[in-house]
């Protein structure tokens, strides 16, 4: 099991912002911006090609709900989407809050939040989630 899968699993702590039983979204630990949100699928898959249609159809309409729930939680121009990282053998998509192409350049210097900061962010989002899908 990766860590993604035990942090899905709440094995390892994590600041949840959304879910469903094939979806997890999380506060990224480095952020690059207050909000800067990963979302996994609960099934371990490394590459999020290899996905099939169906569930990268759901994959993608999850992370849309979450990008809205982001965005409301943290308004900004858009929400940024990437898929980037060799670092986890998990598909993850990337949502970032932003304002310029400047806040999604991942060789800046990350976020130093505390946890209760990140505690704070989660629960914005995760309450901006729950009324969207209410």
């Amino acid at each position: 099991m990766d860590i993604f899968s035990k942090i899905a699993a709440g094995e390892i702590p994590s600041y949840k912002c959304a879910e469903n039983e094939q979806f997890y979204a999380f506060l990224d630990i480095n952020p690059l911006k207050e909000g800067h949100t990963l979302v996994i699928p609960r099934r371990e898959v490394d590459y999020i090609f290899d996905m099939g249609d169906e569930e990268l159809a759901q994959f993608q309409l999850f992370a849309k709900r979450v990008a809205k729930a982001l965005k409301q939680a943290f308004p900004c121009r858009k929400v940024a989407q990437v898929v980037l990282g060799l670092e986890v053998p998990h598909a993850h998509i990337h949502l970032i809050p932003m304002d310029s192409e400047q806040d999604v350049d991942f060789r800046r210097e990350k976020l130093k939040l505390s946890g209760d900061e990140m505690k704070a962010i989660a629960d914005k989002i995760l309450k901006a989630f729950q009324e969207a899908e209410s």
